[in-house]
């Protein structure tokens, strides 16, 4: 190849670079123009009970900390909000399909996750897996599930933990309401799900729950709650971890889990101390 061509082809290359950044970078900018420029924040919300998200049954309204997160965010971003609701096994499906601008949906972080989506960097909330099972079960560790069904949803995080370290066999769910439907049924032995949720269903329905407990001391991985959006979204990232941390500075996240009753607000505590003196 000549001289000419070897620049010609040199200049050709870094056009396709250049084109690459460019559209990364619009396509960054033009995320958050979108939202703005359409009056609305489309958030993907898990509706599968108190604490974080449901249907009030008296005004048939949605409610629940993630509920009040996303409000508080749409407002921030001067646009009203619209939700649509997701289920473990297509909530990442409908993020990248463009349904939804953000997940907020019991999604904590994950090294696998985060190779296929971006995220917030500051968390809204930390939790992990609280085991469910009958109080006669016999079972007082996470080792004792060794070899027994475990059922857990769709997608769930707590998964590979609980086969790999444990050696449980799980059994995924489409949804929470069927993994501890399945429980109650006796396809399995414990189920396992976000500690704050099924804390608040053994507490607030004791008659239909009264033979079950949380069976051990110790959560599951106790991971970071982040808000989840597709790769490459830079302005729109930094626009909502901004408001995250003025959320956590004003103590509007801790009033919201207060007054949506999740039972450990450690956490949330904590970082209105930090961010409060920034």
């Amino acid at each position: 190849m000549n001289f000419a061509k070897r620049t010609s082809a040199a200049i050709f290359a870094a056009a396709l670079s250049c084109g690459a950044l460019f559209t990364t970078i619009a396509h960054a900018d033009a995320t958050l123009d979108r939202i703005k420029g359409r009056g609305a924040l489309t958030v993907g919300v898990i509706l599968s009970g108190a604490p974080f998200g449901y249907i009030d049954p008296a005004s048939q309204e949605q409610k629940g900390y993630n509920i009040d997160i996303a409000k508080a965010l749409a407002e921030k971003l001067g646009v009203k909000l619209e939700t649509v609701t997701v289920t473990p096994p297509n909530r990442v499906q409908f993020l990248q399909q463009g349904k939804v601008d953000i997940l907020i949906a019991n999604m904590q972080y994950t090294e696998e996750r985060a190779k296929i989506l971006d995220y917030v960097p500051t968390p809204y909330d930390r939790s992990g897996g609280a085991a469910v099972g009958r109080k006669d079960s016999g079972l007082n560790d996470w080792s004792d599930l060794k070899g027994k069904p475990v059922c857990v949803s769709q997608g769930s995080n707590y998964t590979q933990p609980l086969m790999e370290q444990y050696g449980a066999e799980v059994k995924g769910l489409p949804s929470q309401p069927e993994s501890l439907l399945a429980l109650q049924g006796g396809n399995c032995v414990a189920a396992v799900h976000v500690g704050a949720t099924v804390g608040l269903l053994l507490q607030d329905r004791p008659e239909e729950w009264k033979d079950y407990k949380i069976l051990f001391p110790t959560e599951l991985v106790p991971s970071d709650s982040v808000i989840w959006l597709r790769k490459g979204e830079s302005d729109t990232r930094a626009a909502l971890d901004k408001a995250i941390q003025e959320l956590h500075a004003n103590g509007k996240l801790l009033d919201y889990a207060k007054a949506n009753r999740l039972l450990n607000t450690t956490y949330l505590e904590e970082e209105h101390k930090k961010f409060e003196g920034k």
